[in-house]
């Protein structure tokens, strides 16, 4: 299936997470849509509470499903835990981290300044999002894209950036300086159900 272009106020209200990271789309109407959504009190089966976590942790990311699943193949062939190596890989990639940097006010607008190439790795242009980091690695804002309203606007209201990223609001450049922790990634993600989930 490719990437999800429907509504994704919809979608937030469907998975009970706020996928725009504003928590705008719960405000108002903090239930499923439809008709009957505020007065569902349907019981989950095991198997739809798995599917359920492991949608909301993709749509968080907008990944498509085939990457999803490579990339949890790829973490299962590292050392550690499955479903932390899972969270951390995709905590690294760089559409991810133009987001976390405050570059953009959500995923989807990252992605965007990504693809059309006005963001830097450590001095070069790299125009893919799923592209994956290293600690070490510096993000960084094109010369000629400086002055985008949209990096701007992002800028003044972001408030917070993690522990394992430094930042620099002059410079518009950001360092990667170590692999996140659980703790430190979605606390309302429970990777286990997925891990739980792709080994049926």
């Amino acid at each position: 299936m490719a990437r999800y272009t429907g509504p994704s106020w919809k979608l937030s209200r469907r998975l009970g997470i706020s996928l725009s990271g504003t928590g705008k789309e719960l405000e108002k109407r903090p239930y499923a849509p439809g008709q009957h959504g505020p007065n569902q009190r349907k019981k989950l089966s095991e198997y739809a509470l798995q599917l359920q976590e492991k949608q909301k942790l993709r749509h968080m990311y907008g990944v498509t499903e085939r990457q999803f699943r490579n990339l949890f193949v790829k973490a299962g062939k590292m050392g550690g835990v499955h479903g932390e190596n899972f969270m951390i890989l995709l905590e690294s990639r760089l559409d991810n981290l133009v987001y976390r940097l405050g570059l953009a006010r959500t995923r989807r607008a990252a992605r965007q300044l990504v693809n059309h190439g006005h963001i830097l790795v450590d001095g070069s242009r790299v125009d893919i999002p799923s592209y994956r980091l290293a600690p070490g690695q510096t993000i960084s804002v094109r010369e000629k894209s400086r002055n985008l309203d949209v990096i701007k606007e992002a800028i003044d209201v972001t408030n917070f950036i993690p522990d394992y990223l430094t930042f620099d609001a002059d410079k518009l450049e950001g360092t990667f300086t170590r692999l996140p922790e659980r703790s430190e990634l979605a606390a309302e993600i429970n990777e286990t159900f997925i891990v739980e989930f792709y080994s049926r």
